[in-house]
């Protein structure tokens, strides 16, 4: 008689707790199972790797933002926002859309551009043109050829052979940084319209001309009114990301089970063993 009783002990005990993990579960979200298979297809998908190919540390950075995208999904699911098997992407959305916030006044754009001012500014830049030759005499009789009135643009076609040579050596507007560095002092002295000497440099002979000079200046409100408005809403995006990712944390139990991941678990959820509790 009291063997039996002891095993209808055991018995009611073991049903009162929750079932081990299988060996390829590697989570469980609100009481469902994520197996390892799970997270091996979201590397694959998010970042074409696999797990052989980071740390530990990176693989329990991702493994936390897996989960979090996990929790997302069932919280936007759960409130009818989207349906099946969403990703983090459309559930983020379902949620936005479902809690829009206001839009971006004038004077909130004001504002950020006051503050970033020092942000919109653009610093000098100079319009370049070049010929490269392989032979110094070519880059010589270039040379004499533009001294004698020859337009750049024709003198490079004929005898550059850098890759700009079709559109006359036009580099574009470049500021000082921009400059190849072993002629960047020379193209500086240069007033606008001159040509510089036959300059020798690791590729060849270059010959370059400087046009007009673009001082450092300010871009207006209007310029930079779009960037400013993606700054503040990529800014608004991430505070209601993370709003969503607080309030899912809480809704729903999380456990790691990290013996059963082939990388040594350091992130942020809490990590379950059950087997050593048994």
């Amino acid at each position: 008689m009291r063997r039996a009783l002891a095993t209808l002990v055991v018995v009611l005990g073991c049903t009162g707790r929750e079932p081990l993990p299988g060996p390829d579960v590697v989570a469980r979200v609100a009481g469902h199972d994520l197996p390892h298979a799970r997270f091996v297809a979201y590397l694959e998908e998010n970042l074409g790797e696999s797990e052989g190919a980071l740390e530990s540390e990176a693989l329990s950075a991702l493994f936390d933002q897996f989960l979090d995208e996990t929790l997302l999904a069932r919280w936007a699911k759960e409130r009818g926002l989207v349906a099946g098997s969403p990703g983090s992407g459309a559930a983020v959305a379902a949620l936005l859309a479902a809690d829009p916030a206001p839009p971006l006044t004038e004077s909130a754009i004001m504002a950020y551009y006051a503050e970033h001012r020092g942000e919109f500014r653009l610093p000098e830049r100079l319009e370049l043109r070049v010929i490269r030759c392989d032979e110094r005499t070519t880059a010589e009789r270039a040379r004499r050829e533009l001294r004698g009135g020859a337009e750049f643009t024709a003198v490079a076609r004929r005898h550059s052979n850098d890759p700009t040579a079709e559109i006359g050596g036009d580099q574009g507007e470049l500021t000082r940084d921009e400059l190849p560095p072993a002629f960047a002092d020379a193209i500086l002295r240069l007033e606008p319209g001159a040509v510089s000497e036959v300059l020798a440099g690791d590729e060849g002979f270059y010959l370059f001309s400087v046009g007009r000079r673009i001082p450092e200046h300010a871009l207006a409100l209007d310029e930079v009114r779009e960037e400013i408005l993606r700054r503040l809403g990529g800014a608004r995006a991430d505070r209601a990301y993370a709003r969503f990712i607080a309030e899912a944390r809480s809704r729903y139990a999380v456990q790691v089970f990290d013996r059963n991941l082939p990388f040594v678990y350091g992130g942020k959820f809490p990590v379950s063993r059950p087997y050593e509790s048994r």
